[in-house]
């Protein structure tokens, strides 16, 4: 798969990537929002789906199943799992809870397939502000099995903090034993930014606000 500008270009030109003021999960004021939501085309999903896979053939993590959190981790461990079928010949279970337990039918809080005690499973999704979805995640997971999470692939690494002084990401690495790989940085899209271009400042004065000051 290219390298990082390749995807930044390619979240930009699909309105995922975008500027202006917004405001996240954890309630922070932010200039620039990453919405995997605004995917909305099948060459879209299925190069995004290129993108996660190559990540998680790169990393070299071992697991028995990928997991999408509902809702927009669904379309992304969907799209990554047949990637890794499609360009690596690579056959994985996936699955992805539902917002609310079926009571009819089948039943249950898990689609697809259905963790067990001992599984080590990787999450997929879009981008980590504060880590409140995946801690969310762990919990919700913690019902349905006695399973390990060891590692979190998202879109992009925001390189904030969580509760403290570390990244979020490093926050969840230490908590529950999580390697986390973001396939870009912010670092990167400040980096391809044009030279003087007025949102690279906003970007760090964010930075300088909420940003990572403790490895």
């Amino acid at each position: 798969m290219a390298d990082s500008a390749s995807f930044i270009e390619f979240m930009m030109a699909a309105s995922v990537l975008t500027f202006g003021d917004f405001t996240t999960k954890s309630g922070r004021k932010t200039p620039y929002f990453i919405n995997t939501g605004n995917y909305k085309t099948g060459a879209q999903i299925s190069t995004l789906g290129d993108f996660y896979a190559d990540a998680i053939v790169k990393s070299g993590v071992t697991f028995d199943a990928l997991y999408g959190p509902a809702y927009k981790g669904i379309p992304l461990v969907a799209a990554a799992a047949s990637s890794l079928h499609r360009n690596y010949g690579m056959d994985v279970p996936y699955c992805f809870n539902r917002k609310e337990a079926k009571d009819h039918g089948e039943g249950g809080l898990i689609v697809g397939y259905q963790p067990k005690d001992g599984d080590t499973l990787v999450i997929v999704e879009d981008v980590v502000t504060a880590g409140t979805a995946v801690r969310e995640t762990i919990a919700l997971l913690g019902h349905v099995a006695q399973v390990t999470i060891s590692a979190l692939f998202v879109s992009v690494d925001r390189m904030e903090r969580g509760t403290g002084a570390r990244s979020a990401l490093e926050e969840l690495r230490r908590e529950y034993g999580i390697d986390v790989y973001p396939i870009v940085t912010v670092r990167d899209i400040i980096a391809a930014l044009p030279a003087g271009d007025e949102r690279i400042e906003k970007m760090e004065r964010y930075l300088a606000e909420y940003g990572a000051t403790a490895t």
